[in-house]
């Protein structure tokens, strides 16, 4: 059985990456693809880590920009049939619909607020409301619009799940093991916080990819999420 994990392939090259990916595979469900390998070593990157790994691909691009350029971006990954593809809840519900109607075979993943914001950032960009109450309101306007799935730090989630519908995957990125490093993460939870309430795939990437063993350390936490679904 595979752990409901999108590990975070950010590695320095496209050889590391297939590297990560190939030691991982057997332990987690899904691999999460994000800017820096996709503008680095473009579209043959995913294919070729694809060619490896019987992963989902997560591909994490969270883009935000106008209903016309944002579905122009989807359709230019239709190829890659990616089984996510990340969009920005702040750009509103024609972009998000744009998305959605662009690659509808993907489910579309909107982001509410990156986990390395605290409330004070948040004020300061401008929202008036505390991060729980905001996650929850653009998470409900992105599935309003057709967005299939949720990306919220593990503290909203429990409130979110609470006021969406079931089929709704809701991804916790700022998931620690207990004894990691947070490194540039705020708001984070334990796997067994987050599967707790509610999350269905929890974005780990550095307490693995920073391991000695990248296998080891992906079979182990692995197993403790397991025991929590």
């Amino acid at each position: 059985m595979k752990a409901p994990i999108a590990v975070a392939l950010d590695a320095p090259n496209l050889s590391v990456a297939k590297e990560w990916a190939k030691q991982v595979s057997p332990f987690v469900s899904t691999l999460k693809i994000g800017l820096e390998t996709y503008l680095r070593d473009g579209k043959d990157s995913i294919q070729s880590i694809r060619e490896i790994s019987d992963c989902d691909v997560f591909l994490d691009l969270k883009l935000h920009d106008i209903p016309a350029t944002v579905a122009g971006a989807c359709k230019s990954v239709l190829g890659l049939n990616p089984k996510y593809l990340t969009v920005h809840a702040s750009g509103g519900k024609d972009m998000i619909k744009a998305a959605a109607e662009a690659i509808p075979q993907t489910l579309i993943v909107a982001v509410t607020i990156l986990t390395s914001i605290d409330e004070k950032n948040l004020q300061e960009i401008g929202f008036k409301n505390p991060a729980n109450k905001s996650a929850v309101d653009l998470a409900l306007l992105a599935i309003s619009a057709g967005a299939r799935a949720i990306v919220c730090s593990p503290q909203e989630v429990s409130e979110i799940r609470r006021n969406v519908p079931k089929e709704i995957v809701l991804i916790t990125p700022g998931v620690r093991p207990l004894g990691s490093n947070a490194n540039d993460q705020q708001r984070i939870a334990t796997p067994e916080e987050a599967l707790t309430n509610g999350a269905d795939l929890l974005v780990i990437g550095r307490p693995i990819t920073s391991a000695d063993d990248v296998g080891k350390a992906a079979k182990l936490i692995s197993e403790e999420v397991i025991q929590f679904i």
